[in-house]
């Protein structure tokens, strides 16, 4: 059953990065009551994340690069091990992560495989998260990756065991949703079996 959801006001907080906004509204509880709530939601449009895989040499390709909302939460360094990711813009997800595998990895893939979508943090931001996962090999690497100048973004490429980075779950040292979910999805269906 859907919840009756009536919107009283919708304020602007932020424009600056993305858009923040306080969402004030009546939802119907189970019980028929109207009840007022107050919200803000971040709307950064949709993203897309890879894990790109050798099965024959079983490496996977990660990025490291700093993220500041990481650092004001206590990360020393403010470094994140991640999975290739970005933001969408006018193409579907597949053109989105092609172009972001590129502009962050150097590696050119044809054909990446959705394995499913999912809301990272659905009580604060809009964004849907499109996972994908695909083969790479060295024919494949067109450039050095590293991320779009422009967009301020420094990013080291890393090629890594795939144990090695399971493991790194494990002692904390990757830290993020996208790349666990990845890395667990790979695990589960056998990826990097021979």
């Amino acid at each position: 059953m859907s919840p009756e959801v009536k919107i009283i006001k919708n304020e602007l907080l932020s424009d600056n990065w993305y858009t923040l906004r306080k969402i004030t509204f009546d939802l119907r509880r189970a019980d028929g009551q109207w009840e007022r709530q107050e919200r803000e939601a971040y709307d950064r449009g949709n993203g897309a994340t890879i894990l790109l895989y050798n099965k024959a040499r079983r490496t996977v390709i990660l990025t490291r690069q700093f993220r500041m909302p990481t650092y004001v939460n206590g990360n020393p360094e403010g470094l994140l091990i991640e999975a290739c990711a970005g933001l969408l813009d006018a193409e579907g997800a597949a053109a989105g992560i092609q172009r972001e595998t590129e502009e962050e990895t150097g590696y050119r893939v044809e054909a990446p495989q959705k394995i499913f979508e999912a809301y990272m943090s659905p009580g604060s931001v809009t964004e849907i998260v499109h996972f994908f996962v695909a083969p790479y090999n060295d024919d494949m690497k067109v450039g050095e990756g590293g991320g779009v100048a422009a967009e301020q973004e420094h990013i080291e490429v890393l090629e890594m065991n795939f144990d090695e980075a399971c493991q790194m779950i494990q002692t904390g040292a990757i830290r993020d949703a996208k790349t666990i979910l990845l890395l667990q999805y790979a695990q589960l269906n056998g990826l990097l079996d021979k």
